[in-house]
C-alpha cells in the first residue's frame, strides 16, 4: 500500500500572524490611498476604521470557524460541515478561481513596476514571477513563508518610512473636512480590498502548531496591526500632500515621499511596491494551492492534487496547476474587469462563511469552540450576521458587468460539480 504523505507543521504564532499581515497589506495600500483620497478626502482615515470594523466581523467569524476545524482546505470544510457538499464545492471553487486570477493581477502589477525602472516587458517579466515563486512555495513551508516575512518586514518599513514623512506635517490640515459622507463610504468599500487576505491565513491550519489556538489569534492580531499601520498611512500621507493631488497620482505614496524627501527617496518606495506586489502573489499561490489540496483531499477535486511530496512535503500537483492557470490569465494583459471577479468571490464566500458559522451554532451547539465570536442573543452571534450584510452591501456597489461576470463563474461551478463531481462520488 503507498504510504501517503502529510503536510508539515513547521509554523508558530510568530511566523502565522507575520504572514498574515503581509497578505493584508500587500499590494493593496500601495495603490489604493490616492483613489480613497479622491473619495474621501482628508476623511480617508475614518474609511479605513469603517472598512477594518467590516472587516473584523468576518475575521471573527472564521476565527471561531477555525478554532472548529483546523484544517487545510478551510471555507470548503467549515462550508461543508454546515451546508453540505454542493454549496461548500462552490465556495471552494470560488476562492480556487479568485485566488489565480488575483496572482495573476497583482503580477501584472508587479511587472509594471519593474518595467517602469528596469525597462523590460511585461507580460513575461509577470510570467517569470509566477515560476520562481512557485518554485519556492514548492521547495517548503517554511521557505515560503521565510520569504514572505522578510518581504513583509520590507513592505512595513516603506509604511513605517510614511509615517514618520508624515509626523512633522500632523495636525497641518483639518482631518473631517470631506468632499461628502457618501464619499467617505464609497472609499470605505474601495479601502475594504486592501483588507482582504486575512481569510487565507486559516488555509496554514495543518501547518500550524496549536492551529485551534495559534490561527485565531494571529487571525484578530493581524488586522488589529494593519488596521493601526492604515490609518496612520492615511494620516500622514493627506498631511504631506494635498488630498486631491494624491488622488490625482498613480503612485501615491512614492509621491509623498518624493515630496517630503526628493526623487531618490521615490525610487526607493517604488523598489519597496515590488516587494510588496511579489509578496502578494506569494502569499496568493501559498494560500491557493493549499485550498486546492484540501479539496482533493475531500474527494471534490482529482485525488492527484492531494498530492504531496515525498521530500519537500507541498502539494506540488496544485502548485504546478494554479501555476498553469495564473500565467493563462496573465496573456490576456489587461485583466482589470476580469481581476474585479475575485473582489466578487471574496464577498459572496463571506456571507456564506458567516452564514455557516450561524448554522453551526445551532446545527451543532455542543462542539468544542477554542474561540468564541463576542455578543451573542442566546446562540446568534451578532457580529456575524453583520459581516454576512456588509459584505452583501460590498458585492452589491461593485458594478453591475462583475456581477453578471461573478453569476457566470458561480454557475459554472455548479455545472461542474452537478456533471463531473457528483457523478464521480455516486
Amino acid at each position: 500500500m503507498k504510504k501517503e504523505h502529510s503536510l508539515k507543521r513547521e509554523l508558530g504564532l510568530f511566523e502565522v500572524t507575520l504572514c498574515g499581515i503581509g497578505i493584508i497589506l500587500g499590494a493593496g495600500i500601495y495603490a489604493l490611498v490616492g483613489k480613497a483620497a479622491a473619495l474621501g478626502g482628508n476623511g480617508i482615515w475614518m474609511s479605513f476604521l469603517i472598512a477594518a470594523t467590516i472587516a473584523i466581523f468576518t475575521g471573527l467569524s472564521y476565527a471561531e470557524l477555525a478554532s472548529l476545524f483546523p484544517k487545510a482546505g478551510a471555507e470548503y470544510v467549515y462550508t461543508k460541515k454546515a451546508f453540505g457538499r454542493r454549496i461548500a464545492f462552490i465556495v471552494g471553487w470560488l476562492i480556487i478561481a479568485g485566488g489565480t486570477i488575483a496572482a495573476a493581477t497583482v503580477a501584472l502589477g508587479f511587472a509594471s513596476y519593474f518595467s517602469a525602472l528596469f525597462s523590460t516587458p511585461i507580460i513575461p517579466t509577470a510570467m517569470i514571477l509566477i515560476i520562481f515563486l512557485s518554485f519556492i512555495v514548492f521547495k517548503g513551508i517554511k521557505h515560503s513563508v521565510w520569504l514572505a516575512i522578510i518581504f513583509t518586514l520590507i513592505e512595513i518599513a516603506g509604511l513605517v518610512l510614511i509615517i514618520f514623512v508624515g509626523i512633522p506635517y500632523f495636525g497641518s490640515v483639518n482631518y473631517f473636512e470631506i468632499p461628502s459622507f457618501s464619499g467617505v463610504f464609497a472609499a470605505a468599500a474601495l479601502i475594504f480590498f486592501a483588507f482582504i487576505g486575512f481569510e487565507e491565513i486559516v488555509r496554514l491550519s495543518e501547518e500550524t502548531k496549536k492551529p485551534q489556538k495559534t490561527i485565531p489569534l494571529s487571525l484578530i492580531i493581524a488586522i488589529t496591526v494593519t488596521t493601526i499601520i492604515y490609518i496612520l498611512v492615511a494620516i500622514s500621507s493627506v498631511s504631506v500632500l494635498n488630498w486631491e493631488v494624491l488622488g490625482a497620482s498613480e503612485a501615491p505614496l512614492a509621491m509623498v515621499v518624493d515630496s517630503a524627501l526628493g526623487g531618490e527617496a521615490f525610487l526607493v518606495m517604488s523598489v519597496i511596491a515590488l516587494f510588496a506586489t511579489a509578496n502578494t502573489v506569494l502569499l496568493m499561490l501559498l494560500a491557493t494551492s493549499r485550498i486546492t489540496y484540501g479539496m482533493a483531499k475531500s474527494n471534490s477535486l482529482p485525488s492527484l492534487l492531494a498530492s504531496v511530496h515525498k521530500k519537500t512535503r507541498t502539494p506540488w500537483a496544485a502548485i504546478l496547476l494554479l501555476m498553469g492557470f495564473s500565467m493563462l490569465f496573465i496573456l490576456i494583459g489587461d485583466i482589470e474587469t476580469v481581476a474585479n471577479l475575485a473582489n466578487f468571490t471574496v464577498f459572496l464566500t463571506f456571507v456564506i462563511i458567516n452564514f455557516s458559522l450561524i448554522w453551526l451554532r445551532y446545527r451543532q451547539p455542543t462542539l468544542t469552540r477554542s474561540f468564541k465570536v463576542p455578543l451573542n442573543i442566546g446562540k446568534f452571534p451578532i457580529l456575524a450576521f453583520l459581516g454576512a450584510l456588509f459584505s452583501l452591501v460590498l458585492m452589491f456597489n461593485i458594478g453591475f458587468d462583475v456581477l453578471l461576470y461573478g453569476s457566470i463563474l458561480t454557475l459554472m461551478g455548479l455545472l461542474i460539480y452537478e456533471i463531473i463531481i457528483k457523478s464521480k462520488n455516486k
